[in-house]
């Protein structure tokens, strides 16, 4: 009896590819499309795209001959992304809400709706793979980045757990994306030479400052230089002193000088430059920090500046999360990683230290741009070990 697959159609060549790899392995594929989004009260995108990648979504069904359907996720997206996407830039946070997409829509509410039509997996067409060994009598899914560098997506799936893994399959994971374009058109699929979409998954691109403002109003507020020679540069952490290393900088006025105003702190993230409408400066301003309760926005001049750069960053305990629980440290263990705070940044040596209170992570070297509310994420080789979010 054939296993049951039901594929996250997006409308975009990936998803299609990974549909129509499987038929060929002799799964029983159903293509299933996500409406993530509906409420008008707040608008996404100027150029929404869901009904377009519907109908694309539904054209490539057609041509592979297998079953499809919509399901509306639109609620559950609104409560789980969008709200929280909302409330933790208001906190001064910088979200990342394709990690919690991936852990709160596709592999869990599309996950279940896929089991309840008798599926036995669920498929996207994520550059990621994932293998199943075993450790210590126990079987183990391992999540690996995929082949192609230059696409591997395993970060966004970093918040994954084993049980949601037993039921994952990724395609693509072996392949480069030319060979998945190379595929596409020999199969004659509709979204063969389709660009790839950008922004939130399944819902398009995000003009992130008119998105904002939407819920957030803006407030007039100051901006602040802070001079690279400040005296909250001056004196280095103690090296053993982890959580001196890993605090950010507690800015105030009085370090700096007022160059401009503002409309509103949070709508600015660590390690931003454009759109500070502040010129006239030797070299290029970066926001460094900001204070949402005070309504201010810090500065740095250059690329060089101190205050961009930590060596370390903090992860509390509740935001800890183990792709292989078997891995997970114990208060008073260390273990050397390679980790990565970004999307495609390059994975640095780092060594991760367990207290009561929860993860520190030492970079070998500065890190540019540590910036709360994204995910730390660490790696063994190619396996994804763990994540967290950083305080």
């Amino acid at each position: 009896m054939k296993k049951r697959v039901v594929v996250g159609l997006s409308g975009g060549v990936d998803s299609s590819v990974a549909a129509l790899l499987l038929k060929e392995q002799g799964y029983e594929v159903i293509g299933m499309f996500m409406k993530n989004w509906h409420d008008d009260s707040v608008t996404i995108s100027k150029e929404c795209p869901w009904l377009d990648d519907s109908n694309d979504a539904m054209i490539v069904a057609q041509h592979l001959g297998i079953p499809f359907q919509a399901i509306d996720l639109s609620e559950a997206y609104k409560e789980r992304i969008v709200n929280y996407m909302f409330a933790e830039y208001q906190a001064g946070r910088t979200p990342n809400p394709d990690v919690l997409c991936n852990r709160e829509i596709k592999f869990d509410i599309f996950l279940k709706a896929a089991l309840k039509v008798g599926a036995n997996f669920v498929a996207t067409g994520h550059y990621a793979r994932r293998e199943q060994a075993e450790v210590n009598g126990t079987t183990i899914y391992r999540l690996l980045a995929g082949k192609d560098p230059a696409k591997d997506q395993s970060y966004f799936l970093c918040q994954l757990t084993q049980q949601q893994l037993a039921k994952a399959l990724f395609p693509l994971g072996g392949l480069r994306k030319t060979e998945v374009r190379h595929i596409a058109h020999k199969a004659g699929l509709a979204t063969a030479g389709k660009k790839d979409s950008q922004g939130l998954c399944f819902v398009g691109k995000v003009h992130l400052p008119e998105f904002l403002q939407q819920r957030l109003a803006p407030r007039q507020g100051e901006a602040v230089l802070i001079p690279d020679n400040a005296p909250i540069f001056a004196n280095g952490a103690d090296a053993h002193n982890l959580a001196a290393i890993t605090r950010p900088y507690e800015y105030t006025p009085v370090l700096g000088t007022v160059i401009g105003r503002h409309r509103g702190a949070h709508f600015f993230t660590i390690g931003q430059r454009k759109g500070l409408n502040l010129g006239g400066h030797p070299k290029p301003l970066f926001v460094i920090g900001t204070d949402t309760k005070q309504n201010i926005v810090y500065l740095g001049m250059g690329e060089d500046h101190p205050g961009l750069y930590r060596k370390g960053l903090f992860i509390p305990s509740k935001d800890e999360h183990w792709v292989r629980p078997d891995k997970k440290l114990l208060p008073g263990n260390s273990a050397h990683y390679r980790a990565r705070i970004r999307y495609r940044q390059t994975l640095e040596d780092c060594t991760l230290h367990k207290r009561e209170e929860g993860l520190y992570l030492i970079f070998s070297k500065p890190q540019k741009a540590i910036t709360p509310g994204q995910f730390a994420v660490w790696y063994d080789g190619d396996e994804l070990i763990g994540s967290g979010v950083i305080s």
